[in-house]
C-alpha cells in the first residue's frame, strides 16, 4: 500500500456514520457538486461495498471515495450575482439557522477578490479582502507567500514589486472583486494594488496588506468587519476564496474531481479547531489552493475571524487570527536593529566632536558668482527626514557644513541624500591618498550613521559622495583640511566594488568633470547622491542599505549669444537599467517592456526632470538649462537618455 493511498484510507476511517449517512442521501436526492464532479452516477450500495474493502479497493477508488465524502459534507458552494447556492447544503452536518446566517454574509462577499498579476506567467495567484479604511483608502489583506510572487520585502517591512526576468517589466497586481461562476469579461471588477504597505518576514505571520486604488461605488466594496475575538472551538466559519489546483494533492486522480470547482468565487463553510494550547487557529473548510489569503468569516457573529493561509486537502488547514491582523493594522511590526560596534571597530573608526569643525563653511550657493546654485529642495523626497547638526543655523537647518562641500542626511535610511561641493579648477591641489580611516560626525547623533563595521560584514566599498579630490583647492592648509573632511560617514555610502572602481563609469565621469575644470579653469557646482527608495535591502543585521542607483548634476557657467555667463547644466545616473526602463514607462515607449536588457552598471546622462521624478528632490530653475532637454514654444523636447559608452559621449 503506497502512502498516498495509506492515508485516504485513514482519513476515510475516520468520518463519522453521520457523515456517511448525509453522502448516502446525497446520492439518492441528486446533489448538484456530486454532478458537476462526475461522482452522480454511483450508488448507495456502490458506497457500502466499497466501504468493506477500503484496502482492497485500490489508490483511485479512495481518492473518489474521499472526494464525494468532503463534497458533500464540505462543499465549495457556488457563488453566482452575489449570492450562494445553498442547494443540497448539508442539513445533518450544520445548524438548523445555516441558510439564515449565509444570507446575513452575503452582503460581504462583493468584498473578497482574486488577486491577478500583471507581465507575470502567472495569470493569478490567490486571495484578497478588503481589510479596512484608511484616510480615504482602502487596504486588502492576502498572505506574504502570494504577494511574494510579484513583490519583495523591503528593510522598512513593506512591500515592492519587483522585475520580470529578461527586461519583461515591472510586475503589478490587481484584485477582481467579481470572478464569479458563468461570469462574462464585462463583468470584471478589478481594481490596481498600488503597493504592498506591509509584507511579512519569512518567520512572521503570512500576511501581506496592500493599498488599492479607488473603488468605484457601484462594486459596492467596504471593510470586512473583524471580530472581537479569535473564534472559538466549533465554531461555524466560511472560507470565501478562489480554489485552484494544489501540486500537493494527488494530480493524476483527485484533480478530474475537482478541476470544476477551480478559479471562480466559492463559499466553503467548515469549523474552527482551535487548540487546547490556544497557539494555533484551523478549520476543515474545503480550500484547495488558490484560497489562500481568503477571510475565515464567523457565521453567527458576521465578523472576520481570521486569514486562511494554509491548507491541505484532506489533512487540515490553518489560518492567522484576527487578533495579529489587528497588531499588525497597528503598526507592531519588525524593527531591523543596527548592528553594535565591537572594540576593534570603534579603535579603527574615530570621531569628531561639533569643535573640531570651526570655521567650515561648506556648500557656497553663490559659488559661480554669476548666478546662484542653491541646494535641491528635499521636501518632496519620499520617507526622508534630514538631520539636524548641532552647529545648525538658521539659514542652513540641515546642512553637515564641512571644507567646500556640504551633505544633507536622512535619518530614515542612515545616508546621505545630497552631497553638494564646489570645484574651482584654477586652484585645485593634488594630495595623496593616505591611509583611509573615517569618522563618526558627532554633529549628529552617532546611532544614525553606518561605521566600518556594517560595510566589512557585508563586503561593501564606503563610496565617497565627493568625491576625495573634489573640494581640495584654496590656499594653504584648507587644501588638506577638505580632504580630511570627506572621511567622515555622513559622506559615505555604500556601493558595489565593481562600480566604483571602474574608471570607465561613474569614477570616470567625476574625473572627467575635474580634469575638464582644472584644464579649462573654470568652476562648478556638483551633487550627488543615491537614489532613496523604501525598497531598498538591508544587508543581514547591519541595518546598512544598499542603493541600487547614484545620480549627479553638475552645474557650470558657459557664455549666451548676449556675452553673459547663465547655467550649464548636466545630469547622469549610475544604474544597471532600472532608472533607464522607468523613464521609457513613463514615456509610453515599448521598448520599455519589448526587449530591454538589463545590464552591468554603466553611466547614463537623463534629463534634470527625470532625476527630479525619481527622487523627489526639485533643483528649482536649473531644469531649464539642461543639455539634455530644450523648451520649444512651452513644450519640453527630451533626448530621454544618452548611454555613455566613453565619457566623452556626454551632451556638454
Amino acid at each position: 500500500m503506497s502512502d498516498q493511498f495509506a492515508e485516504n484510507v485513514k482519513r476515510l476511517k475516520s468520518f463519522s456514520e453521520r457523515e456517511w449517512n448525509s453522502v448516502k442521501k446525497a446520492l439518492t436526492d441528486g446533489n448538484k457538486l456530486l454532478r458537476q464532479a462526475g461522482l452522480g452516477g454511483i450508488s448507495v450500495a456502490d458506497i457500502d461495498a466499497k466501504r468493506g474493502e477500503l484496502e482492497a479497493r485500490g489508490g483511485s477508488q479512495a481518492v473518489e471515495l474521499e472526494a464525494i465524502v468532503r463534497l458533500v459534507n464540505r462543499p465549495p458552494m457556488t457563488i453566482r450575482n452575489g449570492k450562494v447556492d445553498l442547494t443540497d447544503w448539508p442539513r445533518d452536518e450544520f445548524p438548523p439557522e445555516f441558510d439564515v446566517w449565509v444570507r446575513a454574509v452575503e452582503p460581504m462577499l462583493g468584498s473578497v477578490g482574486r488577486i491577478e498579476f500583471v507581465n507575470h506567467d502567472m495569470d493569478w495567484g490567490g486571495t484578497g479582502w478588503v481589510l479596512k479604511s484608511k484616510d480615504g483608502e482602502l487596504l486588502v489583506a492576502t498572505n506574504r507567500h502570494v504577494a511574494s510572487i510579484v513583490a519583495r520585502r523591503t528593510h522598512s517591512g513593506a512591500g515592492v514589486f519587483m522585475y520580470a526576468p529578461g527586461g519583461g517589466g515591472r510586475y503589478g497586481a490587481l484584485i477582481d472583486f467579481n470572478e464569479e461562476v458563468d461570469a462574462t469579461p464585462d463583468l470584471a471588477r478589478p481594481v490596481k494594488l498600488l503597493s504592498f504597505t506591509y509584507l511579512a518576514a519569512d518567520d512572521e505571520a503570512d500576511v501581506a496588506i496592500a493599498r488599492i486604488d479607488r473603488v468605484p461605488q457601484e462594486f459596492g466594496v467596504g471593510a470586512l468587519p473583524l471580530s472581537d475575538t479569535d473564534g472559538e472551538n466549533g465554531e461555524l466559519v466560511a472560507a470565501i476564496g478562489y480554489p485552484a489546483r494544489d501540486s500537493r494533492n494527488d494530480a493524476t486522480q483527485m484533480e478530474k474531481y475537482f478541476k470544476g470547482l477551480y478559479d471562480v468565487k466559492r463559499f466553503s463553510p467548515g469549523f474552527l479547531r482551535v487548540a487546547s494550547s490556544n497557539t494555533r487557529l484551523s478549520h476543515d473548510a474545503t480550500t484547495l489552493g488558490g484560497s489562500s489569503g481568503c477571510p475565515l468569516i464567523g457565521l453567527k457573529q458576521k465578523k472576520v475571524v481570521g486569514l486562511h493561509f494554509a491548507g491541505r486537502y484532506g489533512v487540515g488547514n490553518s489560518a492567522v487570527r484576527v487578533s495579529t491582523l489587528k497588531r499588525i493594522l497597528e503598526g507592531n511590526k519588525t524593527v531591523i536593529p543596527a548592528t553594535a560596534i565591537d572594540e576593534d571597530d570603534e579603535a579603527r573608526d574615530g570621531t569628531h566632536q561639533e569643535t573640531d569643525f570651526a570655521n567650515r563653511g561648506g556648500y557656497a550657493p553663490n559659488f559661480l558668482k554669476a548666478f546662484a546654485v542653491p541646494l535641491p529642495d528635499t521636501s518632496g523626497a519620499v520617507g526622508v527626514r534630514l538631520a539636524a547638526p548641532t552647529d545648525a543655523t538658521k539659514e542652513r537647518p540641515h546642512e553637515l557644513r564641512y571644507t567646500n562641500f556640504g551633505v544633507l542626511y536622512c535619518e530614515q535610511h542612515r545616508s546621505p541624500v545630497v552631497a553638494a561641493v564646489n570645484l574651482d579648477g584654477e586652484r585645485a591641489v593634488r594630495i595623496k591618498r593616505g591611509s583611509d580611516r573615517w569618522f563618526y560626525d558627532l554633529r549628529i547623533p552617532k546611532d544614525l550613521q553606518v561605521g566600518s563595521d556594517a560595510y566589512s560584514e557585508a563586503g561593501l566599498d564606503r563610496g565617497h559622495m565627493v568625491k576625495r579630490e573634489d573640494p581640495n583647492w584654496g590656499d594653504g592648509d584648507i587644501p588638506k583640511r577638505a580632504n580630511f573632511d570627506t572621511f567622515h560617514f555622513p559622506n559615505c555610502s555604500p556601493q558595489h566594488a565593481g562600480f566604483n572602481r571602474d574608471l570607465s563609469t561613474w569614477r570616470g565621469l567625476e574625473d572627467y568633470i575635474l580634469e575638464n575644470a582644472r584644464t579649462h579653469g573654470f568652476r562648478a557646482c556638483v551633487f550627488t547622491g543615491p537614489i532613496l527608495s523604501d525598497d531598498l535591502e538591508a544587508y543581514g543585521n547591519t541595518g546598512l542599505l544598499l542603493p541600487r542607483e547614484y545620480w549627479k548634476v553638475v552645474v557650470m557657467p558657459t557664455q549666451a549669444d548676449d556675452g553673459s555667463l547663465v547655467p550649464h547644466v548636466t545630469a547622469y545616473v549610475l544604474s544597471q537599467g532600472e532608472f533607464i526602463q522607468k523613464i521609457m514607462e513613463a514615456r509610453g515607449a515599448s521598448e520599455a517592456a519589448e526587449g530591454f536588457v538589463f545590464g552591468a552598471y554603466r553611466t547614463f546622462q537623463v534629463t534634470v526632470g527625470s532625476l527630479e521624478k525619481e527622487t523627489g528632490l526639485s533643483f528649482g530653475d536649473l531644469r531649464k538649462f539642461d543639455a539634455l532637454a530644450i523648451e520649444v514654444e512651452g513644450k519640453e523636447i527630451i533626448r530621454p537618455y544618452v548611454a555613455l559608452q566613453l565619457i566623452s559621449d556626454a551632451i556638454v
